[in-house]
């Protein structure tokens, strides 16, 4: 027989209401109680009844990740947080892809809105700071949580010191003896493409390198189009020395066309990128690049965002930490460099 939530509270020794705060992680229930309830509700496996939630409290109990990202590892992994946080709180996920530049996307997010009765949402970059998708959500009044948005006043989520974490990766390279160093920039319309290239400026000046605009492509996150800037940089007469890339699929695609080049990696050109997603231990030489906790940001960005549902001033935004990977893309100067077929 299913166990009832009647049957939990017995167990425990509490009311059903006080079984119903526990399981919805709700405020003004003692630690111990909190404790006895979810040991008898794990003692007895009970599973709460979905529809029996949402109509007592008058929630889906349903949240979407909504996204316009190109780059499907950095997804997976926000994905991955964003769910295990869902499980914690006995709540479905929903994703829900939308087109930032589509003339119809309001529509279309009001359309996910208005079918799926999400209890709030979560926005990745670039949706995170599109002025009128905040203007319409305001309208709506539903709870949205942001990962990495440019503006962060008044606004829930979790956000990453990048600017600082690329200003050590440039010193990184700087150590190695490089100084003629390229990067390939991400979206024109995220925060991290701006945040990665201050970083990659600051990072010269620190080491008295003078900035120079032709060793700065314009990319967009894409695999395909780190190819393409790679061949662009690794095709001038003065090629650069290293090549930071905005990302780690950019980063992988650099690495392709360095290698179809005749160029060894890192004897010629050392490599970087950030997120430190899968492909960045997939590809060879493994990629040295900045361990951005995309999981963990996916997890704690909807933590904040239950905080939000259950109180209209619930949630706050955090910051992740960072850390630098050192493998194999990246070394000394000069260390065997060849000659370009």
């Amino acid at each position: 027989m299913r166990v009832r939530i009647e049957d939990v509270a017995e167990a425990a020794g509490v009311s059903m209401k006080t079984v119903s705060r526990v399981l919805n992680q709700e405020p003004n229930v003692s630690e111990e109680t909190r404790k006895r309830v979810e040991a008898a509700a794990r003692k007895l496996q009970y599973r709460p009844n979905p529809s029996a939630r949402s109509l007592a409290g008058q929630r889906s109990f349903l949240v979407a990740l909504l996204y316009d990202n190109p780059s499907s590892n950095y997804l997976m992994e926000v994905q991955a947080g964003m769910l295990d946080a869902c499980i914690a709180h006995h709540y479905n996920l929903m994703l829900a892809p939308v087109t930032y530049g589509e003339r119809k996307f309001l529509a279309h997010v009001d359309e996910i809105i208005q079918h799926s009765r999400a209890d709030g949402l979560v926005l990745t970059p670039p949706l995170t700071d599109h002025p009128g998708l905040m203007k319409r959500l305001g309208q709506l009044g539903i709870p949205y949580a942001n990962i990495s948005p440019k503006l962060r006043g008044g606004r829930i989520g979790v956000v990453l010191d990048e600017e600082r974490a690329v200003r050590e990766m440039m010193a990184h390279l700087v150590s190695l003896g490089h100084r003629r160093i390229a990067h390939i920039k991400g979206h024109p319309e995220h925060g991290a493409s701006q945040w990665r290239l201050n970083g990659y400026r600051d990072g010269l000046a620190a080491a008295g390198i003078a900035y120079d605009p032709e060793l700065v492509i314009d990319g967009d996150f894409h695999y395909d189009t780190g190819a393409i800037c790679a061949q662009r940089l690794l095709l001038m007469a003065d090629r650069p020395t290293a090549i930071f890339a905005a990302n780690d699929d950019m980063a992988a695609g650099t690495i392709r066309t360095a290698s179809e080049m005749g160029l060894s990696i890192p004897g010629d050109v050392s490599v970087c990128g950030f997120d430190d997603t899968p492909i960045a231990r997939q590809i060879y030489p493994p990629l040295t690049t900045v361990r951005q906790p995309t999981r963990e940001m996916g997890r704690l960005a909807t933590h904040e965002l239950f905080k939000r549902i259950k109180a209209p001033d619930g949630g706050q935004m955090i910051t992740a930490g960072y850390e630098l990977q050192l493998r194999q893309s990246t070394g000394p100067i000069g260390k065997g460099r060849t000659r370009r077929r």
